[in-house]
């Protein structure tokens, strides 16, 4: 009787298992091409990990978008308003949820295949500054539509066209600390 190759036990995680066994891969190596030492595992946890993050910047990106309109419509209730902080609501719900998927498989990468350890990584330092800087500014998002909600007088609209560009330039930071590796 032969063993089933998702039978043997779990190195971390289920679905993960499956992966690494390179969906019917005999070996737990990456395809060819790939650098020396990836995983096929790693490399999805990897894909994952962007994925996320794209996804929850783009909700940083849009959020202060609905601030600008929010801006231009009176403090009065009206039905604009209304859907304007809806709307804003469900985003800041969902972009908080990107966020915490993307920074726990960023530890997954860090804490079991070892990115950005040892010397010659001082991009990673750099880096988990450009994300605490986005953990802040996404609460600062939070606590503007904390205000919004309640009728507090907040910035005008070209105020917070500039402050949606704080996002743009954390990513920039972001991928050439990561892609380039400056440091």
């Amino acid at each position: 009787m032969t063993a089933n190759r998702l039978d043997t036990p779990a190195k971390c995680w289920g679905f993960f298992v499956y992966l690494d066994h390179g969906f019917g891969r005999s070996d737990f190596s990456a395809p060819s091409g790939v650098p020396r030492g990836y995983t096929l595992r790693m490399l999805w946890v990897k894909s994952f990990h962007i994925v996320f993050v794209a996804s929850w910047f783009a909700g940083l990106f849009y959020l202060p978008r609905i601030f600008v309109n929010l801006a231009m419509v009176d403090i009065e209730p009206s039905a604009e308003r209304d859907r304007l902080l809806l709307m804003a609501r469900k985003l800041l719900r969902f972009t908080h949820m990107l966020s915490v998927v993307a920074l726990v498989l960023g530890v997954v990468l860090w804490a079991f295949y070892g990115i950005g350890w040892g010397p010659g990584n001082a991009w990673m330092h750099a880096k988990l500054v450009v994300v605490l800087l986005a953990l802040a500014y996404q609460h600062v998002c939070s606590r503007m539509l904390a205000r919004f909600e309640v009728g507090h007088a907040m910035p005008g609209h070209v105020w917070f066209r500039w402050f949606n560009e704080i996002p743009v330039l954390l990513m920039v930071l972001a991928v050439v600390l990561v892609v380039v590796k400056p440091f």
